[in-house]
């Protein structure tokens, strides 16, 4: 499509699609909910960010919104660098200016887990030298699903079967959006092709190392047997629901046994330990989060491992994320782990 084209498409807000025009006249609500000044887009150059990238210039015609695309260059691969200036000049045709930041640590293993962190590392920076307070980024229905499956398989509890929030804090300043948790890749994909003409494919989305990679392969299996996605978001849902219900417990019961002194944790053993393991791994993941100002918890095959540990008659100390966790009279105490 002509750079004509796709830009009275994006100046209409799609008002000649039906389809698109409706995933566009949702986005416009999330982000008129939210409220801000200016936005950091987070994008990779496939389908769903280029949609989103789509999306979020259309809207800027309509209001005075500001908002800085970026795209994270992990150098993982040989030609990553090469992958990401074909997404400049993709955006560049369309006057959309694109930020490359590239990751200058060497990721050997846990390569996702890794790279994630550091992604999350670099865009939170730039938020802090461009003063702004919410980087969004283009998660999907298929995301919301797939993320499901990924934490059934490792044997999460309801806080991480109820999957991803569209609005959720990563540190103290900055919020991680998702508006469009309720949108199909396929309008997504119908979007980015729409504008764009093409997206660029990232090699390691079929690389089946990767337990993402095999979740997504079962999606045909699975409706093959009858078991469809839109069948597994309205559990999804449901669980939420439930998971709201334990917030407001379980924030009451933090408050009242997590005490935060001068860059450590003190949590009082004893009302720790009559817990049930639900929510003393959510209070040790939370603890860790706070130490480190991470947004990612720590799986909770792990946490159930430290748990196992503190409560053995022996337990002197253990570290798990980061975090050095020793006993202190009645508190269990957690401290950042030294380099």
């Amino acid at each position: 499509m002509s750079k004509k084209n796709s830009n009275v498409i994006l100046k209409n807000q799609f008002k000649d699609f039906k389809d698109l025009s409706k995933v566009y006249f949702n986005f416009k609500k999330n982000l008129n909910n939210h409220k801000k000044k200016s936005y950091i887009i987070a994008i990779s150059g496939g389908p769903d960010s280029l949609a989103l990238v789509a999306l979020s210039k259309a809207y800027s015609y309509e209001h005075k919104k500001k908002f800085f695309y970026v795209l994270i260059n992990h150098n993982i691969r040989k030609n990553s660098k090469r992958e990401a200036n074909k997404v400049r000049n993709l955006l560049k045709k369309n006057n959309i200016p694109l930020n490359i930041l590239s990751n200058q640590i060497k990721i050997k293993s846990n390569i996702q887990s890794q790279a994630r962190t550091i992604r999350y590392k670099l865009l939170l920076d730039f938020c802090k030298k461009k003063k702004t307070k919410t980087i969004i980024t283009a998660h999907n229905l298929e995301d919301q699903v797939e993320t499901f499956l990924i934490r059934l398989s490792r044997g999460s509890g309801l806080t991480g079967l109820s999957a991803m929030k569209s609005l959720t804090l990563l540190n103290k300043n900055t919020y991680l959006f998702r508006p469009l948790l309720e949108v199909k890749k396929t309008a997504l994909v119908k979007i980015s092709k729409l504008v764009f003409g093409r997206y660029i494919k990232d090699p390691s989305n079929f690389d089946k190392k990767y337990l993402r990679t095999k979740i997504r392969n079962l999606r045909k299996p699975l409706k093959d047997s009858g078991i469809n996605y839109e069948q597994i978001i309205k559990s999804i849902n449901n669980l939420a629901s439930s998971r709201e219900i334990l917030d407001n417990y379980y924030d009451k019961i933090f408050k009242s046994l997590v005490e935060k002194q001068r860059g450590s944790i003190f949590i009082q053993f004893k009302k720790f330990d009559d817990l049930d393991n639900e929510i003393k791994m959510r209070v040790i993941q939370d603890s860790i989060k706070i130490i480190n100002q991470n947004y990612y918890s720590v799986r909770s095959k792990k946490v159930l491992n430290l748990i196992n540990s503190i409560e053995a008659k022996n337990f002197k100390k253990a570290t798990l994320g980061g975090c050095l966790f020793f006993k202190k009279k009645d508190h269990l105490c957690l401290i950042a782990e030294k380099a």
